[in-house]
């Protein structure tokens, strides 16, 4: 199977931006969020999320030796978990991944993109492991280093040990000058896990919008940008074209999974194993 890529990520209608179900402007209202989770969400993740706390679930979870589930088992669970720190969606998580997949699918998107758009989200299985959804889900951050401020609610990182610690206090920290975010450790989440997970499935930019949608400090905010090399910068238009889906297709309607079921278990089968390892 051909899983190479064609054409540039920054074409096709709207140029990667679907339309909103309100102004671009009102997501992400972290100032007033219209859910009381999120702001208790991040100022517990902005404490925890350390670098030897992301070296330990490594340790404990990318050995991906749980029993296997079909994707319609994971997608089972996705339906029932409300993520407390998105400030825009209030549904479920399969309807934000049918949501993604479906905005992406009408812009024309290429297989691939529709099918990344439809599980990026998968990785959030975690939560049925027992983990809390403070090292799950929300915005991911590079750890080892100096915290940016331009991080969602970056006073919280005064509780985080790393933070008083020399070693991590640097705008380098641990890191050497440009040395790619592939050997940079981010915050333990959802996206590392999804990544590590279907590394050998999906074509790079796939696995880069896996691995990365979550940092927007990076593809929104511009920061960190001494840690990349050449491929990341040539990647971050593409997981710039995925943050206009994943950010912008989320309405409060739900789409009918029993109309989509077989399109996207058919896509999904050009791609992925009958049965995935977590």
């Amino acid at each position: 199977m051909d899983k190479r890529t064609q054409g540039d990520p920054t074409t096709g209608t709207r140029a990667g931006q679907p339309l909103p179900a309100k102004p671009h402007d009102a997501f992400r209202n972290y100032d007033a969020p219209a859910r009381d989770t999120v702001r208790e969400f991040y100022r517990i993740n902005h404490a925890q999320q350390t670098w030897a706390f992301g070296q330990r679930k490594r340790a404990e979870f990318l050995p991906l030796r749980r029993p296997t589930m079909t994707l319609p088992e994971a997608l089972d669970f996705l339906e029932t978990l409300v993520d407390d720190s998105d400030p825009d969606l209030d549904l479920g998580q399969m309807q934000h991944n049918l949501q993604t997949g479906e905005a992406i699918r009408r812009d024309g998107g290429e297989d691939w993109f529709v099918l990344t758009g439809f599980i990026h989200d998968l990785g959030k299985v975690l939560c049925l492991f027992g983990e809390p959804q403070w090292a799950v889900v929300g915005d991911t951050f590079p750890v080892g280093c100096a915290f940016s401020d331009r991080i969602v609610y970056p006073e919280f990182f005064a509780a985080n040990p790393d933070a008083q610690d020399p070693r991590f206090t640097t705008r380098l920290g641990l890191y050497q000058p440009n040395c790619g975010l592939r050997q940079v450790q981010m915050s333990w989440g959802h996206d590392e896990y999804l990544f590590q997970m279907l590394r050998e499935c999906l074509p790079e930019e796939a696995l880069y919008m896996i691995r990365f949608h979550s940092f927007y400090a990076w593809h929104r905010e511009g920061q960190y940008d001494w840690l990349c090399d050449a491929h990341d910068r040539a990647m971050l238009p593409w997981v710039q074209r995925f943050n206009g889906y994943d950010l912008y297709a989320k309405a409060p309607e739900r789409l009918q999974w029993s109309e989509l079921k077989d399109y996207y278990l058919t896509l999904a089968a050009r791609y992925l194993p009958a049965r995935l390892a977590f």
